[in-house]
């Protein structure tokens, strides 16, 4: 059963739903803004202790953070946007129209 909203519940709901993005993506902005200042910082602190830049870069331990923290945002973008954010319904429909597009190509 669909709900009727008011043009006023609408917009109120399309308000919050906006809002919820663009948190989402203040909050993306500053991991990567933040995780390239720390990386930087770990990288030199790295060097300063006798590694070469090439073994500073690569050490697995200047990027944890970026690990961990994008868990939290992967998690953050699932409950923005949904499950359906890779497979929406307009995807479904569109697979559904190739594959029956190929089928008759073969005939």
């Amino acid at each position: 059963m669909e709900k009727e909203f008011t043009k006023e519940q609408q917009y109120v709901l399309a308000r919050k739903r906006v809002e919820k993005i663009s948190k989402f993506y203040k909050h993306l902005a500053s991991y990567i803004v933040v995780n390239i200042f720390l990386t930087a910082i770990f990288i030199v602190g790295d060097m300063n202790d006798g590694d070469s830049f090439k073994e500073a870069f690569t050490d697995y331990h200047n990027y944890k953070i970026w690990l961990y923290w994008g868990i939290g945002i992967a998690f953050q973008a699932l409950n923005t946007f949904g499950l359906n954010l890779f497979m929406s319904k307009d995807w479904e429909e569109k697979k559904i129209k190739k594959y029956m597009d190929e089928q008759d190509n073969r005939r």
